[in-house]
């Protein structure tokens, strides 16, 4: 895992040295482990490296191919280099190192772009090829990692954080009108290829943009799963096959030359992982689990679960208790690591775990994705029975967290826009071909821009701030694909996620898969009083936000004046939503 930036020039002139030493400063938390720079012409690359997989030198980027003619920048894993090393060989191809990078080079050479799709795993990367100039971008099926995009003028820059492309200068710093009504509507979501910044763009998940010399480009969309219910596959077997794919997706993400953990939240995901390496021979296996002092009448922890899997399955298991006094110095780091506003409140408790977690491995294993493609979340059921003619509106009263209409009381008039941008987004998603129900179309929609831009990028963005590498095997593409043709009222059943707690029975212990769903509690945050409270407060009220005038005074006023009872449709603080926005805004300088 790693952190990569690029510049691309088109005007004949030499890319911008400086400009890339100014990033990597911002890329060294994702990279501790070393740092490279390339410049050939008007094209320059920079990496900072974790070293994960080959830890010798010769596994360093930018890696150039002086023999093919090619260099590379990437970010990510793919755990079956092995297999493509062996069958490259086979075609006559020598290796300098042991590296899954220079697989990606072999690959490109001998497949050209269509070299992604044989790869398993998470990825951004940027690739030169010498003789014709050409530039190809790349991120993987599900957007586990990101690249944002600046254009100005003759070039582009790329990053795989938006504050490296901030302190590269020359950005249109101005507010992004559509992503900010995405912000308050869309549960914070802003859907590629936009962000929050006007002059900041996000290459979409699954993506292969092929740069010419001259600065003309195509973009293929390589992936993309099937939503319509497989008939040929009985009721009853579809736990055993969900059941293998997982297996086979978290025995592939063990690959690594330096030992790998689990984040252990005692949910029945996380549980069921650390129960799958067992089973598959995984001994000592090393288990992280965070919890929070009480508040606001909630509890701060699960850890009653989490004891039970880690005793069950005897791993060496760490209890993280987060006092308050360590929560409250948290926020601001956590806003600074943020690539984009995230307004989920366990941001910050990931942000904390991943600090302790760093300190004993370099890479992990998380549940993340579970939910998106398994219809875990309360707003799937009421979904089951709509008509896919309603199901638009029927999923905008579910998810969003206010209606259209609300904005002209919560924003200042000079911030709004007339269209419903939201909603139209949704239909054009379920208006796709592909889905044979609501609740599939609704599935779709979050895996490919919900999962990608919430939770998937806070755990990349919280886990990348400490040099922790962590991986998804939910996201397994094979598993989606699995998952995306199983009918959903299988997915539906049991209070959701109903045939992942089928495939689970008998190896998960029963105390975790029977549970109420849980979430990750962090009273701190959902309940706001002292310290917190007088944080947001400020936010609010600093000049920058005054001279900004996102909000209406009223609006503001009143969530002040009472800052735990607004929330939004799916229970946010409101109050918590908007200082959020104004903390990043202010901590990037905007």
């Amino acid at each position: 895992m790693c952190g990569i930036a690029g510049e691309i020039r088109y005007d004949g002139n030499a890319a911008d040295e400086g400009a890339i030493r100014r990033m990597l400063p911002c890329l060294e938390s994702r990279g501790p482990d070393g740092e490279g720079l390339f410049r050939r012409g008007p094209v320059a690359f920079g990496h900072r490296r974790l070293k994960i997989i080959d830890l010798s030198e010769a596994g360093g980027q930018p890696m150039t191919d002086d023999e093919l003619g090619l260099t590379l920048v990437f970010n990510g894993c793919i755990y079956n280099y092995k297999q493509l090393r062996d069958e490259l060989q086979s075609y006559g191809y020598r290796f300098f190192s042991t590296s899954d990078t220079e697989v990606i080079i072999k690959a490109y050479h001998r497949w050209g772009s269509s070299c992604v799709r044989r790869f398993l795993g998470m990825f951004a990367f940027a690739l030169l090829r010498h003789d014709t100039g050409e530039v190809m971008l790349a991120r993987d099926r599900l957007g586990i990692k990101p690249m944002y995009l600046s254009a100005s003028g003759d070039r582009l820059r790329f990053a795989s954080t938006l504050p490296a492309l901030l302190a590269a200068g020359d950005v249109d710093k101005s507010i992004d009108k559509v992503a900010l009504q995405h912000y308050m509507t869309f549960h914070s979501v802003v859907p590629a290829p936009r962000t929050i910044i006007s002059g900041v763009r996000k290459l979409p998940p699954a993506t292969v943009r092929m740069i010419s010399a001259d600065g003309s480009f195509t973009d293929e969309l390589y992936w993309e799963p099937s939503h319509t219910r497989r008939t040929d596959i009985p009721a009853d077997e579809w736990p055993a096959l969900i059941h293998e794919k997982l297996a086979l997706a978290v025995e592939r993400r063990m690959v690594a030359d330096v030992p790998v953990g689990v984040l252990l939240s005692g949910g029945i995901d996380s549980s069921y992982i650390v129960a799958l390496l067992a089973e598959q021979g995984q001994r000592g296996l090393t288990t992280f689990s965070i919890g929070f002092e009480a508040g606001g009448g909630e509890s701060g922890d699960e850890f009653a679960y989490s004891d039970i899997v880690a005793k069950q399955f005897d791993t060496v298991h760490h209890q993280i208790r987060i006092g308050r006094d360590r929560f409250l110095p948290a926020v601001d780091r956590t806003v600074a690591a943020m690539s984009e506003p995230m307004v989920s409140h366990d941001c910050i408790a990931f942000n904390l775990l991943s600090e302790d977690v760093s300190k004993s491995v370099k890479v992990v294993q998380s549940g993340q994705g579970a939910d998106e493609i398994l219809a875990g979340y309360s707003w799937y059921p009421p979904l089951a029975h709509v008509p896919y003619s309603e199901a638009v509106d029927a999923y905008a009263a579910e998810f969003f967290d206010r209606p259209h209409a609300d904005l002209a009381q919560q924003l200042n008039p000079e911030w709004l826009i007339d269209d419903d941008v939201s909603r139209e987004f949704v239909a054009a998603s379920f208006g796709r071909h592909g889905a044979d129900t609501a609740v599939d179309a609704a599935l779709r929609l979050d895996s490919q821009v919900m999962l990608v831009d919430d939770p998937v990028k806070r755990v990349d963005n919280m886990t990348m701030a400490w040099g922790l590498e962590a991986r998804v095997p939910f996201l397994d593409h094979e598993l989606v694909e699995l998952a995306a043709a199983c009918p959903p009222e299988l997915k539906l059943a049991h209070g959701g996620k109903g045939v992942l707690k089928q495939a689970a029975r008998g190896v998960v212990p029963d105390e975790v898969i029977d549970r109420t769903k849980g979430y990750f509690p962090v009273p701190g945050i959902r309940h706001l009083e002292g310290p917190m409270f007088d944080k947001v407060r400020d936010a609010l009220h600093a000049p920058a936000a005054r001279s900004r005038g996102l909000f209406r005074k009223e609006y503001v006023d009143r969530l002040l004046a009472d800052p735990n009872t607004a929330r939004t449709t799916l229970g946010a603080n409101q109050l918590w939503q908007l200082a959020l926005l104004e903390m990043w805004l202010q901590d990037k300088g905007i």
